[in-house]
C-alpha cells in the first residue's frame, strides 16, 4: 500500500516538472503550453498511481503495466493535434514530443521511479531551452541565411535564385513564411511597408569563397517585387542598422 503522503508527493511532483516544461513551450509561444503539460503529466502520474494501488482490493492481482501502456499509446492523440503544417511547413513536432515525454515523466514519478523521472526532465528541459540555440550556430557555421522581404508574385523565387545562380551560391533549403507566422518579421527601417502584402523568404545557401556580397545585394534589390535583403547574423546583431 502506498501511503496518502507518498500519494499526494508523486502527484504536486509530477504537476511542478510538467509545469517547468509547459512554461518553455509557453514562452514560445506553442500550441500547448503550462496548462496542457501540467495537466498531461498530472493525468499520467494518477493513471500509474491506479495501476499500482488501485487495484488492491480485487481477489486477483493485478498487471501494474497495462494502464501505463494505455497512456503511452494514447498521447498519440493529444500530440498529434499540436502538430500544425501550412505548405511544406510542419510546426509542432517538438512540443508533440514534449507532451510525449511529459506523460512519461509522470508514469515514472507515478511509479516511483524518482530518479529516472527527475533525470528525464532535466534532459528536457536542457534539450527545449539549449540545444535550439546550440542547432542554429552550428547550422549557420556551415551555412548562411539569406532573409528576403518580398511583395509575392509569380516567378519571384525562381529570378532570386538566378540571381544567386549568377553569383554560385548553391540553394539548401527554402522557407516562405507570411504575416502572421511566429518568425515574420518586418525590418522596415522607416519605409511604411505594407506588411499585409509582404511575405519573405528564407534561403540557406553554401556561398563561394570568392562571393561578392556588396554586388549580389545589388541585383537582388532591383528584382521586381523586393523590398528588402540581408544575412539571418546582420538581423541578430545589427537590429537597428540600415538596410544592406
Amino acid at each position: 500500500m502506498i501511503t496518502n503522503y507518498e500519494i499526494i508527493l508523486r502527484l504536486v511532483l509530477s504537476a511542478i516538472i510538467g509545469g517547468l516544461i509547459g512554461m518553455e513551450r509557453e514562452a514560445n509561444n506553442r500550441p500547448a503550453g503550462l496548462r496542457t503539460h501540467v495537466l498531461v503529466t498530472l493525468g499520467a502520474s494518477l493513471i500509474m498511481l491506479i495501476s499500482i494501488d488501485g487495484f488492491n482490493n480485487l481477489a486477483q492481482t493485478g498487471d501494474p503495466a497495462r494502464l501505463a501502456a494505455q497512456v503511452v499509446s494514447g498521447i498519440g492523440f493529444l500530440g498529434a493535434g499540436t502538430i500544425l503544417r501550412t505548405g511544406n511547413n510542419i510546426r509542432g513536432l517538438t512540443t508533440a514530443a514534449s507532451l510525449w515525454v511529459c506523460a512519461g515523466i509522470g508514469l515514472a514519478i507515478g511509479g516511483g521511479y524518482y530518479v529516472g523521472g527527475l533525470t528525464t526532465a532535466a534532459i528536457a528541459l536542457f534539450a527545449l531551452m539549449s540545444l535550439g540555440v546550440f542547432e542554429k550556430r552550428i547550422f549557420t557555421k556551415k551555412y548562411k541565411v539569406l532573409i528576403v522581404q518580398c511583395k509575392e508574385r509569380t516567378g519571384l523565387i525562381g529570378d532570386i535564385g538566378q540571381a544567386l545562380g549568377r553569383h554560385n551560391v548553391t540553394i539548401k533549403d527554402i522557407k516562405i513564411l507570411r504575416n502572421g507566422d511566429d518568425d515574420f518579421e518586418v525590418d522596415d527601417y522607416g519605409m511604411n511597408i505594407d506588411t499585409d502584402h509582404l511575405i519573405e523568404i528564407h534561403f540557406a545557401v553554401k556561398i563561394p569563397k570568392d562571393f561578392k556580397s556588396k554586388k549580389f545585394f545589388e541585383e537582388v534589390k532591383k528584382i521586381y517585387g523586393v523590398e528588402h535583403a540581408l544575412w539571418y547574423q546582420d538581423r541578430i546583431s545589427c537590429e537597428g542598422s540600415s538596410p544592406i
